[in-house]
């Protein structure tokens, strides 16, 4: 490493914490110290940024950035407010002869400063606080809560062993001492239970019941819901003394990686799905673009659609839109037709149908943000509720 790394990288640091601060993100000093402090670079020796051009079969290419490669690149991207991906496919990188990828889906990586900041500070983290936190990832993320809390306090755990013994190192190389385990986050981590607070690194489809347990009347979860159309939503739960949880939803367009265990099924090819529909199709008053749009609030729609279809993915071929739920052996397809759109769909879930009655309801209540949404977790299930709108059951984890 070149002789001058570390006066680099405090001086990278502090012009981050600066640019975090002027953006509102760091407005307790006491975070802005925590990043301040915490050299990222120590957590990233590799990761992969994306090119600009596609491969011959349309896939993104990416590209290894190491110190020894371009120390000047590496240092400079360890330290700007951008999420760094370190591994694609569960497959652990060599680092000392990395070679440029092709497409792959992302499996760990060093989320954005911001962010991390950003989730430590909604879930109301403060001094004398015990937390769990749910991937570990670099241990960037666990650094920080580590600075500001103190190691005794802060519990990491990890589902990958490879990336949980490389946050180690990074970690212990730098004085701080959590509890980390290897271990799935959809159980927690009971040993260390219970927790002032959970905070969630990865994305789930529903809140996972043992989590509830895990944290004391009072107590608050962070974190993401996700599922297989892709929707995401930040949810702060409150837990109660009888085993309960509620909260409201968080707004922004916060996006995390999938625990693995509630990863989305291959459902085969869409054609294959497509021929067993019936030929008659009717018209549809909303367009698929209503919730695959990049825009705030398709972003916000694709996750009440996803809440009424927690089994369906989405896929686009062609102009045709294709639904597919693997679970119940749904289908529907959406294809323009003289100016609109038609759908054909079959199977015991009529998923179009259901997604319908949800862009009304939205419609129908004035198009509500997603801090007007409430989730509801207890024994019975889970609901996410609106006042004006048909409360929508998320699946069971």
């Amino acid at each position: 490493m070149p002789a001058g790394l570390e006066t680099d990288s405090v001086r990278l640091r502090e012009t981050m914490a600066k640019a975090l601060a002027e953006d509102g993100v760091l407005a307790d000093p006491a975070w802005r110290e925590a990043v301040e402090a915490v050299p990222r670079h120590r957590f990233v020796p590799g990761f992969y940024l994306p090119t600009d051009e596609r491969d011959a079969h349309g896939l993104t290419v990416w590209e290894p950035v190491t110190a020894e490669l371009d120390y000047g690149r590496w240092l400079a991207a360890a330290y700007s407010d951008t999420t760094l991906i370190t591994q694609f496919d569960g497959e652990e990188p060599d680092w000392k002869n990395p070679a440029v990828r092709h497409g792959g889906a992302p499996t760990s990586s060093s989320t954005l400063p911001s962010l991390v900041v950003r989730m430590w500070a909604d879930a109301e983290v403060s001094e004398g606080h015990t937390v769990l936190e749910i991937g570990t990832g670099t241990g960037y993320s666990t650094a920080l809560a580590c600075e500001r809390l103190g190691s005794a306090d802060v519990t990491s755990i990890e589902v990958d062993p490879h990336r949980l013994a490389q946050a180690a190192d990074a970690l212990y190389g730098l004085g701080h001492t959590p509890t980390l385990a290897v271990a799935d986050g959809l159980y927690g981590y009971w040993p260390e239970a219970s927790f002032d607070r959970i905070v969630a690194a990865c994305s789930f489809r529903a809140v996972p019941p043992a989590l509830l347990a895990q944290v004391r009347p009072g107590g608050k979860i962070l974190l993401t819901l996700s599922g297989w159309l892709y929707g995401y939503a930040r949810v702060l739960l409150t837990v109660g003394a009888d085993g309960t949880a509620e909260g409201h939803l968080l707004g922004g367009t916060v996006s995390f990686m999938s625990a693995r265990t509630h990863a989305a099924p291959v459902f085969g090819n869409p054609a294959h799905w497509a021929a067993g529909l019936p030929e008659k199709a009717r018209t549809t008053p909303h367009s698929p673009e209503r919730i695959s749009a990049a825009t705030e609030e398709a972003f916000h729609l694709r996750f009440l659609a996803q809440s009424a279809v927690p089994d369906a993915q989405m896929v686009t071929v062609g102009e045709v839109v294709h639904l597919v739920d693997a679970v119940t052996g749904s289908a529907a397809t959406l294809a323009p037709y003289d100016g609109g759109w038609q759908v054909r769909e079959g199977g015991p879930v009529k998923l179009w149908e259901q997604i319908e009655r949800v862009l009304d309801a939205y419609d129908g209540a004035d198009r509500p943000g997603p801090e007007t949404f409430s989730l509801h977790v207890y024994a019975g299930g889970q609901h996410l509720r609106h006042p004006q709108m048909r409360g929508l059951p998320l699946p069971r984890p």
